[in-house]
């Protein structure tokens, strides 16, 4: 590996530490991953073979700066694997994927490394930790265990192969998603084709058309910033349901990209993986360390919820049923009819439209709210950094410091579609904050953290207009950045979202909530031409509107998440689509409603293991963070100082250190029920 390469993949020496983007090349990761997995070898067999008898700081901590090096290029590789990709990227992740999960593996099943964990973790009642201490040595410790350290030999070999097979299945799944995303366009010419399109979404597709070498054409793609909105108001029900069964078939269409087989052995893999460590099934194994613990109290949740959802949206589709009659339509709503029926009985209910409210959305305006709302809640002051190169020209990079000027982190926004990013919004991290002396002496690092959505992106000049789901998702994810930017542990491992998938979603719901704070809208929400706010009379209609629709989206989600924990808790995972069509059928999906994520294009849990049985943690999290606001909303002021300190103090700065349930009772005084969250979504008075 060559001095360069060592030099701008693992020695960041950029803006307080940020990589030099610009000097990486795509053929530096190879050479930098086989010196970086060599090196953590050499850490974690300097460990094992400690000569001492193990203690918390020569073992424990130990593991927690090493592989300082690998954590850095995976931080950058993997970054550009989903935020913007190449054919060299993808067959390169194709091989460091499962790479990756067998240098895990051995580590995991090392036996002398784990006799080192495990005689701390018998003894740790005589250690004398602190709080954060015993949850980074039983993190270490759970993990070790569920990577096969107690297995035997074999059982080790053949659970180090599942999670190696299982790591290049999940790389090809979203690979083969994106393709079809990618490949996918409906050119459209100017005339009746165009009809009810609005502005906003023309520009878009006309940039969208040039893009794919068809200037002065409109395309149709499946980024969900173009076909929602072409959805919502094309006039032509054909097209409709041309654009709605191509974006529904992702995954699922024969040849090359189709996912089914792929789930299909993702599936068995899995629940054998389960059964190797003594779980009945995966969603057990996955549950045991989260919130819910069990797949029935999950499922109990996502039932009660579902009967008022499905209940709702059937009054729902009779109203737009209802409204496609009075239009001499005598068609039933399909799931290509409904946004569009539904934006237009908004419009009558409401007296507003999308494209009434999106000019009042601009981008610019609304990562101004989102840094606002953080100044007032917790203090920090955030300013862009012009000059500095990301990994793609649209990447902003902004200095996030304290009230008293003090550098907290760096955070970058890549918000606009392209073809090689792939769909969906997302935070992650370069750099996870924390306090640890590193190896090369430094005394803790500073989080730098990225968010990345798919905006459509405007005109050359033209400002990037939101809708409202638009503004939403930027300020979900800017809640889950805070999460990361706002870490104040000592140890890594725990630092930042590194909390229980079912406790992750909290601080980015949660922060959504002060998107629709009347004096958020009143102060950001003005006019792309005029300048002028949201005139009172529409504010008013956008806040009395917020549960309109509300039985359609909950069934969207619920049925997903209904279907996930299906997929892993069934005991012969032979056919996914049978068991998804089995599961819609008893419970009753409606024909007009589709899942909101089908289980070929399932990314959040077939592209990785993330949320594989645990998509329900948005829910989850939403009935948390339904009660969290409500404690601000009683203090009679949304900006509430104590009220913010004690959720920096006991939710946004914490990271895993704490145990979720405590966190809560700390920050609210009681754990919540799903009461709020019933209320906030309009299924209960």
């Amino acid at each position: 590996m060559s001095d360069r390469v060592n030099r701008e993949i693992f020695d960041w020496s950029g803006l307080h530490g940020l990589p030099r983007f610009q000097d990486i090349a795509v053929a530096d990761f190879a050479p930098a991953f086989d010196a970086a997995l060599k090196a953590h070898d050499a850490e974690i067999d300097a460990i094992a073979g400690h000569a001492d008898a193990p203690s918390f700081e020569n073992t424990i901590e130990a593991l927690e700066v090493a592989g300082d090096q690998l954590s850095r290029v995976s931080a950058l590789f993997w970054n550009r694997a989903g935020a913007h990709t190449d054919p060299e990227i993808q067959a390169l992740e194709r091989e460091i994927a499962p790479r990756m999960s067998r240098h895990y593996s051995r580590i995991g099943m090392n036996a002398a490394l784990f006799a080192r964990i495990d005689a701390l973790w018998e003894n740790r009642a005589s250690l004398g930790l602190n709080t954060e201490q015993m949850r980074v040595l039983e993190r270490h410790w759970k993990g070790f265990v569920k990577s096969g350290a107690k297995l035997e030999k074999a059982e080790q070999e053949r659970l180090a192969d599942i999670n190696e097979t299982l790591a290049g299945l999940g790389a090809r799944f979203g690979q083969n998603v994106l393709a079809d995303e990618k490949n996918w366009s409906l050119m459209l010419e100017e005339g009746e084709d165009l009809k009810g399109l609005p502005d906003f979404l023309l520009g878009a597709m006309r940039g969208a058309a040039r893009e794919r070498g068809a200037e002065g054409k409109y395309a149709v793609t499946l980024s969900r910033s173009i076909i929602e909105p072409f959805l919502t108001f094309s006039l032509n029900r054909a097209l409709r349901e041309e654009a709605f069964r191509a974006w529904a078939a992702r995954g699922e269409n024969a040849g090359e990209t189709d996912n089914r087989p792929l789930m299909t052995e993702m599936l068995k893999l899995r629940h054998e993986k389960a059964r190797l460590l003594g779980y009945p099934n995966y969603a057990a194994l996955k549950l045991d360390d989260t919130m819910a613990k069990t797949p029935e109290a999950v499922n109990g949740l996502l039932r009660q919820v579902w009967e008022k959802a499905v209940a709702r949206a059937r009054e729902e589709e009779a109203d737009l049923a209802a409204l496609a009659r009075r239009e001499g339509q005598n068609h039933a709503i399909m799931p290509w009819d409904w946004r569009h029926y539904a934006e237009k009985l908004r419009a009558e209910r409401f007296s507003f439209s999308e494209a009434e409210l999106k000019p009042y959305l601009q981008l610019e305006r609304i990562i101004e709210a989102c840094f606002d709302v953080a100044h007032r809640l917790f203090g920090i002051i955030a300013t862009e950094v012009k000059g500095i190169k990301a990994y793609h020209p649209d990447v902003r990079i902004f200095e996030i410091r304290d009230a008293d000027g003090g550098l907290k982190a760096l955070f970058l926004g890549d918000y606009f579609a392209r073809s090689s990013k792939r769909s969906g919004a997302w935070m992650s991290a370069f750099q996870s904050q924390h306090r640890m002396r590193l190896p090369n002496g430094a005394e803790g690092e500073i989080p730098i953290i990225y968010n990345v959505c798919n905006f459509a992106k405007p005109a050359e000049g033209e400002p990037a207009l939101l809708s409202l789901d638009d503004a939403r998702t930027l300020f979900h994810e800017f809640g889950h950045a805070l999460h990361g930017m706002l870490s104040n542990v000592r140890y890594p491992s725990v630092s930042g979202t590194s909390v229980s998938r079912d406790f992750v979603e909290l601080p980015s719901q949660l922060y959504e909530h002060w998107l629709t704070v009347p004096d958020i809208l009143a102060r950001y929400a003005r006019h792309e031409k005029t300048g002028e706010p949201m005139p009172q009379a529409l504010l008013d209609k956008v806040l009395a509107a917020r549960t309109f629709n509300a039985g359609f989206a909950t069934v969207e989600f619920t049925a997903s998440a209904l279907v996930d924990m299906a997929f892993h808790t069934m005991e012969r995972p032979d056919d996914p689509m049978a068991v998804q069509a089995a599961v819609l059928e008893e419970i009753g999906l409606p024909q007009s409603i589709t899942m909101r994520h089908a289980a070929p294009h399932f990314q959040h849990v077939f592209a990785g293991d993330g949320y594989s049985a645990g998509y329900y943690s948005y829910m989850w999290s939403e009935v948390l963070d339904a009660d969290a606001f409500s404690a601000f909303l009683e203090t009679g002021n949304p900006f509430d100082p104590a009220m913010a300190k004690r959720l920096a103090d006991n939710i946004y700065s914490v990271g895993g250190s704490v145990d979720p349930e405590d966190a809560y009772r700390a920050f609210r005084g009681k754990l919540p029920s799903p009461d709020a969250m019933l209320v906030k979504k309009g299924l209960a008075a």
